[in-house]
């Protein structure tokens, strides 16, 4: 049963005006009017317009996909550049932490010297001063000896010093 321009063209989802563009470069004899003078396309005109409808499509896709693929590819590439970028600002934050952390253990290696060198050095001091401690607590014991063994063996009181 022959159609109208605009049932092919829902058919196909197409627009009327591309339907209306194959049509009118088919061969006369190929085109139709119905009684009211209306365009109607027969099933053969129909066939040659899916076919070239069809076409159409298949190459508007190819070129949607090459665009899409090329946009796809520039994305791509804007991505990876972003990424590139981010990792470059990531090493450097690293290195600079780690630059820090170096210091820090320098300085804190530095403190750790220090205060093993001043620990020493107390210790030193400590030991050179046992002997002083002891000869003044033999010294103390001989005065206490002598103080309570009395002077020419009298023993002396508190008051006799008064």
């Amino acid at each position: 049963m022959p159609k109208t321009i605009k049932e092919l063209a829902d058919e196909l989802k197409v627009s009327k005006q591309t339907i209306q563009y194959h049509y009118q470069r088919l061969p006369t004899k190929n085109r139709q009017k119905d009684s009211q003078g209306k365009n109607v396309i027969s099933l053969t005109a129909e066939r040659i317009i899916r076919g070239k409808v069809a076409k159409n499509l298949v190459a508007k896709n190819q070129q949607t996909g090459s665009e899409k693929a090329t946009k796809t590819s520039k994305e791509n590439n804007e991505l990876i550049a972003t990424l590139r970028r981010e990792v470059a600002d990531l090493k450097s934050q690293r290195d600079k932490q780690l630059a820090t952390k170096d210091q820090q253990i320098d300085n804190l290696t530095k403190l750790l010297g220090q205060s093993q060198q001043l620990q020493l050095l107390t210790e030193k001091k400590v030991e050179n001063f046992k002997p002083i401690t002891s000869k003044k607590m033999n010294s103390l014991i001989q005065i206490r000896k002598i103080v309570s063994g009395g002077i020419f063996g009298k023993s002396i009181q508190k008051g006799d010093f008064l």
